[in-house]
């Protein structure tokens, strides 16, 4: 059995907790996968490529000599800004880097995005054996909250499989209907094959729910009973990427994206599994979620559920990979360890010149300090036999153990776009024009890296190239917060950190977690700031490639980072179990831009 929440049997009742098994029931009988010996292939992306990716690739070839399905694909390869062919795929991750450079597509050289539209990938429904709302409670929600986009993701699993995918489609339809402006995309929360969750969703269109449909049903770990930590089992996941990847070159859908959900919450999601999310199709595999959902869950008692934040209450089992100390199994300061270590997992991939982003998202099922709950009657027999739950009633009481925030009401994920629109949404994440951020902290975060004297330089995403030995600075604008936030105060940004690493190239063991180069090299104190204020550091001549990175925060709780004080002297705080206030520990992160010396 898998980590599914839709099994028969499985009794989620209509408690508060939304019936989340955090160990999500693996049941693998056999020992874990992920020990350095292990030789089963990994998924090296130049030798994985099919046919018409290395056609596609191969800039010999002019674009009248391709084939319909090849010239797609170049098209694709060339809006996600992987330029320079097959050989590109093949060199070390600076040169990767370097190949992955954002074209003109949506940001032209200097351009900042046209617009910034915050969202949410991870959102559940009535149509979850743990969710409880309509599609448009999340959407009206969202849209009053001020997000632009999300993606409904009802939980891969037999029922969704067979009934659920289709069901819920007309109530999106509906409430793109209703909410013209808002940005509502189809999804579903995928059971990784021998992993932990994904957000898997496309673009809206003709076969969104044909393609969804058949993904789940042949690569979704619940349906396919694929939940265990198996070479066969983790190439399955690969597959499945892959698969997507061919549905937008065969034109079924437009596009189609994955992104991992609370990598870290139970250890499960090994270095090599992520990189071989990644390397299977870098067009579909984008990020994980930087920050889980379920902020609400480490409020004390006296309020809240008197839960671990992010429900990051586990500890390692048979299935984890060895190598996650307990520190990884609790979030820290509300993010996710793998991106909240400055050096941890997330800067390894970096380090390599993997564009791998990030996102923050609400994963909403039962929202804290809400009055609804499901009518009488309303079980998981009633789930089981119908497909989703019925609509939700007043329930005359404050529902105080809920862990999940509505939409948009604590966690944001902005993306920067060319237009207002679902494909460039999801071009924007593609690219890595994205910050994260918690509460409301500040109003706007532009990041660039220019050549001293320049005017413009490379925003978030991207990568500059620039002569070597010529002298870059990094930028940082923001617009710090003026307005209250959803928990009713304006909050202070009181401290910026730069965070910086060298690009050193493919890992020889993918199983590396860690990214020794990379640390914190400037602190601003920005208490006090108004306004739009610009903190500029200069970061000297190019001589060798690296990347730089950008977080800031309220400043109220810190302490060295797990990787030691010389690597990051004020890092987010280990999350207290039960004593986890989300209001008082608001951070932003941005994601990267590398910096690559051309002669």
């Amino acid at each position: 059995m898998g980590h599914s929440h839709d099994h028969a049997g499985h009794d989620h009742g209509h408690d508060h907790n939304h019936g989340h098994d955090h160990n999500h029931g693996h049941d693998h009988s056999h020992e874990h996968g992920h020990g350095h010996g292990h030789d089963h292939d990994h998924h090296h992306p130049n030798t994985e490529l099919d046919a018409a990716t290395t056609a596609a690739l191969d800039e010999s070839i002019p674009d009248t000599d391709l084939s319909p399905s090849e010239l797609s694909r170049r098209g694709l390869l060339r809006s996600a800004g992987i330029l320079g062919g097959a050989a590109a795929l093949a060199v070390s991750g600076a040169e990767f880097a370097a190949a992955t450079t954002p074209t003109g597509h949506v940001f032209g050289a200097g351009r900042r995005p046209n617009v910034w539209l915050a969202g949410d990938h991870h959102i559940h429904t009535q149509l979850s054996s743990d969710g409880m709302y309509r599609v448009i409670d999340q959407a009206q929600h969202a849209a009053a909250n001020g997000l632009d986009w999300l993606v409904i993701t009802d939980h891969g699993g037999a029922t969704h499989a067979r009934i659920g995918v289709d069901l819920v489609n007309p109530q999106i339809k509906a409430a793109r209907s209703e909410l013209k402006d808002t940005l509502i995309f189809q999804g579903l929360e995928w059971n990784i094959p021998a992993a932990e969750h994904g957000t898997v969703f496309v673009a809206p269109g003709s076969r969104e729910v044909e393609v969804l449909k058949q993904f789940e049903n042949s690569y979704d770990g619940g349906v396919q009973n694929a939940g265990a930590n198996t070479p066969v089992n983790e190439q399955l996941a690969v597959s499945g990427i892959q698969w997507l990847g061919q549905q937008v070159d065969r034109r079924r859908v437009q596009d189609a994206m994955f992104l991992a959900n609370h990598p870290a919450r139970n250890g499960i999601d090994s270095p090599h599994e992520i990189r071989n999310w990644r390397d299977a199709d870098p067009r579909i595999a984008v990020g994980f979620e930087g920050a889980p959902g379920h902020q609400a869950a480490g409020l004390p008692a006296a309020i809240g559920s008197g839960s671990a934040r992010g429900f990051y209450g586990n500890s390692p089992n048979a299935n984890s990979f060895p190598g996650y100390p307990a520190e990884s199994y609790r979030t820290w300061g509300g993010f996710d360890w793998m991106t909240a270590t400055v050096g941890g997992l997330w800067d390894s991939l970096l380090a390599e010149g993997k564009p791998w982003w990030i996102s923050a998202n609400s994963d909403s099922h039962v929202n804290w300090n809400e009055t609804s709950r499901r009518p009488d009657g309303s079980n998981q027999a009633q789930f089981d036999r119908d497909g989703r739950y019925m609509d939700p009633v007043y329930g005359n009481t404050v529902n105080r153990t809920a862990g999940d925030f509505w939409p948009g009401f604590y966690s944001r994920t902005h993306v920067g776009a060319d237009r207002r629109d679902y494909l460039s949404v999801m071009e924007g994440l593609r690219n890595g024009r994205v910050w994260v951020d918690h509460g409301a902290l500040v109003k706007g975060v532009e990041v660039e890296v220019r050549e001293v004297g320049k005017r413009y330089g490379e925003p978030l995403g991207g990568a500059l190239h620039v002569r070597r030995g010529r002298a870059v600075e990094l930028v940082v604008r923001i617009t710090a917060q003026n307005v209250p936030n959803w928990a009713n105060f304006v909050p202070l940004l009181n401290r910026v950190d730069a965070i910086r690493g060298a690009v050193t190239g493919a890992v020889r063991d993918r199983d590396t977690f860690t990214a020794p180069d990379t640390k914190v090299i400037r602190q601003w104190d920005t208490s006090g700031k108004r306004g739009t204020f610009e903190l500029v550091l200069p970061l000297g001549k190019v001589e060798a490639p690296y990347y730089v990175r950008v977080r800031g925060t309220d400043g109220n709780r810190s302490q060295p980072g797990y990787l030691g004080a010389a690597i990051d002297p004020q890092g987010p705080q280990l999350d207290v179990v039960g004593d986890a206030d989300p209001w008082v520990d608001l951070w932003f992160y941005t994601n990267p831009i590398w910096v690559l010396p051309t002669r």
